[in-house]
C-alpha cells in the first residue's frame, strides 16, 4: 500500500504540472481512500475495507479509461481538452518535458496576436509522452492488483 500511495502522489505531481484536473481529483480521491483502506485494515473496520475494495475496482477502471485514452482507442483522443474538464488547453506534462525531449520556443511575430502566445516545438523524445502516460497507469493497475 506504502508503493500504491507514492505512485499515486507521484502522478498527482506531475499532472498538477499539467493543469489535468480530471487526473488530478482521481488522483486525490486515491489517496484518501488508501489511507482509509490502510486505517479499516489497521483497526480491522469492514465498511473501510469495503469502500476500498469498491473503489480500487473503479481506480483500475479509471486507469484503464486511461490508457484507452492516450492510446486513442474508439473515438478517443488525445488532442480533445477531455482530461481538463474543457476549461483550459493544458496537456500532459510529459509532452514537453519527457526524457531526451528538446523544446523550442517560437513566439508569433504577426501582429495583432498576444504576445504571451507562444508555439512550442519538441523534438528528440526517446518516448512519446502518451506511452509514459500509459505506462504510469499501467503501473497503477498493478499496484492496485
Amino acid at each position: 500500500c506504502v508503493f500504491l500511495q507514492l505512485a499515486a502522489l507521484e502522478r498527482q505531481i506531475f499532472d498538477f504540472l499539467g493543469f489535468q484536473w480530471a487526473p488530478i481529483l482521481g488522483n486525490f480521491l486515491q489517496i484518501i481512500v488508501v489511507i482509509l483502506g490502510l486505517f479499516g485494515t489497521i483497526q480491522f473496520r469492514p465498511r473501510y475495507i469495503v469502500v476500498y475494495t469498491v473503489w480500487t475496482a473503479l481506480w483500475v477502471t479509471w486507469n484503464v479509461f486511461i490508457i484507452c485514452f492516450y492510446l486513442e482507442v474508439g473515438g478517443l483522443s488525445k488532442e480533445t481538452d477531455l482530461m481538463t474538464f474543457n476549461i483550459s488547453m493544458h496537456r500532459s506534462w510529459w509532452r514537453e518535458h519527457g526524457p531526451g525531449c528538446i523544446r523550442r520556443v517560437v513566439r508569433p511575430s504577426a501582429p495583432g496576436i498576444l504576445e504571451d502566445y507562444s508555439y512550442v516545438s519538441v523534438t528528440g523524445c526517446i518516448i512519446d509522452f502518451q506511452y509514459l502516460e500509459v505506462i504510469h497507469s499501467a503501473i497503477q493497475i498493478l499496484l492496485s492488483v
